[in-house]
């Protein structure tokens, strides 16, 4: 728990409403590269783990329940 405590608030907010159960390893991972690629604008890092925790949920949606299931297809991101 330290270590999730440890994370940067705005990624820690991100992972409160996230969909899938990130670590907090994982989730750093991501948002540093998220970051990086968004040359420090966390807004704009927010939206890149939106969009790759969207992609996440539509293959595994479409795994489990079929390519026809409404999850299957990339949701937009939370604003």
């Amino acid at each position: 728990m330290s270590y999730y405590d440890s994370l940067p608030a705005d990624l820690r907010q991100w992972l409160a409403s996230a969909a899938l159960p990130w670590s907090a390893h994982s989730a750093l991972r991501l948002w540093q590269r998220a970051l990086r690629a968004a040359r420090g604008d966390a807004r704009a890092a927010r939206a890149a783990l939106d969009r790759a925790e969207a992609r996440l949920v539509a293959r595994d949606a479409a795994q489990v329940w079929g390519p026809s299931h409404p999850a299957a297809s990339v949701a937009q991101p939370r604003e």
